[in-house]
Order: structure tokens, then C-alpha cells, then sequence
């Protein structure tokens, strides 16, 4: 079995995990809707609430609020909230 070598010049980019893209969009200040939140992952909206559920058992803080019509969702800054 013969090694390939990467072409020389060439780098080697490293995506985010699904898991950091999702927290990303949580920490903006005016969060995410589960919509911007469902069509980053290609999921579900019952697959996405199920995760979200999942961040609140590993001790995030998720706030989620009424806004037009749609609840948007938001990691919390303080752990008081």
C-alpha cells in the first residue's frame, strides 16, 4: 500500500462541528429561531428541539422567547437568568 502526499501549497481547512455552528448561532445577542437553527443542522424541527434539550443537560442555559410569531432561542449570558 503506497502513502499520497497533500500537493505541495495546499492547506487543510477545518469546518466548525455541527455542534460549535449551533452554539455559535445561540450565543449571537439576538439568538437563533429554531428555523435558522434546523436548516444549519438539516434536521427536523422535533430533531433540533431534542438537541436543544440536550445543551440544557450539559448545564447550558438556553432562554427562549416569543418574538413575531416564532420563538427564538439564546444561550443564556448569566446563569442567574
Amino acid at each position: 500500500m503506497t502513502k499520497t502526499k497533500k500537493p505541495e501549497g495546499i492547506e487543510t481547512i477545518i469546518l466548525p462541528s455541527k455542534t460549535q455552528q449551533i452554539l455559535d448561532l445561540l450565543n449571537r445577542d439576538c439568538g437563533a429561531t429554531l428555523l435558522e437553527i434546523a436548516t444549519l443542522a438539516n434536521w427536523l424541527p422535533h430533531s433540533t428541539r431534542a438537541y436543544l434539550t440536550g445543551f440544557k443537560k450539559k448545564g447550558h442555559i438556553i432562554d427562549s422567547d416569543k418574538v413575531d410569531g416564532g420563538r427564538r432561542y439564546r444561550i443564556s449570558s448569566s446563569p442567574e437568568a
